[in-house]
């Protein structure tokens, strides 16, 4: 069984290194209207991570997955149809204005249907299936059980699964906080992420139950032991979160789910990277792990801090005179940044110096603190694995090489074959020794895109110098990669029809926000009774956020009667609702 390692880019740099490291396909914005403001790219840089990411017959994904509004629409479409021309493989959208023009446009490029399409029921999964695009991106939320009840009723379309990385607390598509607060749109690539930012936690009379603290925080996103499960439950594609992180985050994620994926599942991609450092998972930025609710309800929040906690190292011993001893095994540098919990608040101090001792480190501080004995300390900044991580990493095709009748036959790991002919008739005065060159010489593929896995000698090679093997080497790598590039098909995307919603009326959380997306559901048999909130909010209480986050579960509160309110650091006071039958908290816009 054959599965899709997918990776974020910001950039075309942090493209072609995600690619390097062994991802299947990378997912990044265009100039607009990608969910991430600022992880834009021009067409001319995308079209260079297409022509880079064909070569290992790895996919490019770009994102135009933000809602649109009616001058906007035919940019969109314009941009569309060059990203069409230059060989990317597939679009991400949410706007259903965007796909009504797509669907009237009929484009070969294959359409997926955004996360931020609300995809967590099975009756919309069905619906993009019959209306013909190619993939749905799941909501995070979804159990193992729920991922397997949606691939058996939807077998023949694409799932794509979230496996790593930040967690958006609502359901993606359903937070208005944003636009709320500070009119900044989260379904316009804009938030302002005010899950990140402080609450006090309120009862309906005004009394304090918690002061200050990170209500809305979630860990961050690792499914890496559940992998094995996710692929028995039908996901196809595996998805890391973050075209806002650097390249050292995205080549060390990357490497860690390529290796775990190759345990269980092939490759849709050609290729082996060679890492100069050993990936680790917990050495990029983390706020703390979570499997979120795909094996049920865990701890998957973080209400101390939104930044990142890095690795559990050790104990603090003893505190002494400015120096803290730390009961280690792991190696301690000076530069590195340790952190630790202190009352509920995430602290931390860069190292100065470490004095390596029976059973730890002895470090000196970059400020006077003191630290409790049997404190935990995490290190959120290693200066060793950063510089290990920034070194190249090189991913290589792996080829057979024979030579026989004057001629170089080489064939690679998916079976592409060529031949280029040995010019020479000379016969080699010592022919073992020169048979030996060649093998030497010809297995020199540097930082070409390829290396020898066998090369055989059949036939006696002629006598040919140094310079001209090493031509004939980079000549039929060159041969080589034209075919293959040749040979490379992009998929097309299936005709496509208008079919019935599931939801006969719709309101604000349609996100509707343009004339075609309003016809596009009327096509659809639906009547849209309200556009999105970033036209107007509606003159009523409503739904800001959805969560399976639930504040009553993270503070034991559960079988309180309680009315509870999040007030926010300005003064702003939102009721909470807690839909405890399907397990989910509700944020509120004010009374009034």
């Amino acid at each position: 069984m054959k599965t899709e390692l997918l990776a974020p880019a910001k950039n075309k740099e942090t493209a072609f290194a995600a690619i390097d490291c062994g991802a299947d396909a990378v997912y990044i914005g265009a100039s607009s209207f990608g969910a991430r403001q600022n992880a834009c790219n021009s067409l001319e840089d995308i079209k260079e991570v297409v022509e880079y990411a064909h070569k290992f017959w790895a996919k490019v994904y770009v994102t135009v997955n933000t809602i649109l509004t009616n001058e906007e629409l035919k940019e969109a479409v314009n941009l569309i149809n060059e990203l069409n021309e230059i060989g990317t493989d597939a679009i991400l959208v949410q706007d259903m204005g965007l796909l009504n023009k797509l669907i009237e446009l009929k484009l070969p490029i294959p359409i997926h249907a955004s996360t931020q399409c609300d995809n967590r029921e099975e009756e919309k999964v069905e619906f993009f299936r019959k209306i013909g695009l190619s993939r749905v991106v799941l909501a995070r939320e979804l159990s193992l059980e729920k991922i397997k009840y949606i691939h058996e009723k939807n077998p023949d379309i694409e799932l794509e699964a979230f496996v790593h990385g930040a967690l958006c607390v609502s359901y993606s598509g359903q937070c208005y906080l944003s636009q709320y607060i500070g009119g900044r749109s989260a379904n316009r690539g804009e938030c302002a992420q005010p899950c990140r930012k402080k609450y006090t936690l309120l009862d309906d009379k005004g009394n304090i139950i918690k002061q200050d603290f990170y209500a809305l925080c979630l860990k961050d996103f690792n499914a890496s032991k559940n992998i094995k499960e996710m692929i028995d439950s039908g996901v196809f594609s595996f998805k890391i979160e973050g075209r806002l992180k650097d390249i050292g985050y995205v080549k060390n994620i990357v490497s860690c789910y390529r290796q775990e994926l190759d345990k269980y599942s092939d490759k849709i991609s050609s290729g082996k990277p060679f890492y100069s450092y050993i990936p680790d998972a917990e050495k990029s930025f983390n706020r703390g792990f979570t499997d979120y609710f795909q094996k049920g309800r865990t701890d998957c929040y973080n209400l101390i801090s939104p930044k990142s906690m890095g690795k559990y190292i050790g104990v603090v011993k003893d505190t002494k005179c400015g120096k803290i001893f730390v009961k280690t095994g792991m190696e301690i540098n000076s530069q590195d940044g340790l952190c630790f919990i202190n009352n509920d608040t995430l602290d931390g101090f860069l190292v100065n110096k470490a004095e390596k001792t029976e059973g730890g480190y002895i470090i000196h501080t970059s400020r006077s603190l003191f630290v409790k004995n049997g404190t935990k300390i995490y290190r959120n900044s290693d200066v060793q694995f950063d510089k290990d991580i920034i070194k190249p990493t090189k991913r290589q095709i792996g080829i057979n090489v024979e030579v026989f009748d004057n001629k170089v036959v080489i064939t690679d790991e998916d079976k592409v074959s060529i031949s280029v002919e040995i010019l020479g008739d000379e016969k080699a005065k010592n022919q073992e020794k020169m048979n030996e060159i060649f093998v030497k010489q010809f297995t020199k593929t540097g930082d070409s895109d390829f290396y020898v896995t066998d090369i055989r000698i059949n036939s006696d090679v002629p006598f040919i110098p140094i310079s001209a093997i090493n031509q004939l080497r980079r000549d039929s790598f060159d041969k080589l990669m034209r075919k293959r590039l040749d040979l490379y098909k992009r998929e097309t995307q299936k005709p496509m029809n208008y079919t019935k919603f599931y939801k006969n009326e719709l309101d604000y959380r349609a996100n509707i926000y343009n004339k075609e997306s309003e016809l596009f559901y009327e096509k659809c048999g639906a009547v849209v009774n309200e556009y999105a909130v970033e036209t107007k909010f509606p003159n009523r209480q409503i739904e800001l956020m959805r969560t399976k986050h639930c504040i009553k579960y993270a503070l034991k509160m559960c079988k309180s009667p309680k009315k509870l309110i999040l007030q926010d650091e300005k003064g702003a006071k939102y009721p909470l609702m807690f839909d405890c039958k399907n397990c989910e908290m509700v944020v509120l816009s004010p009374n009034g």
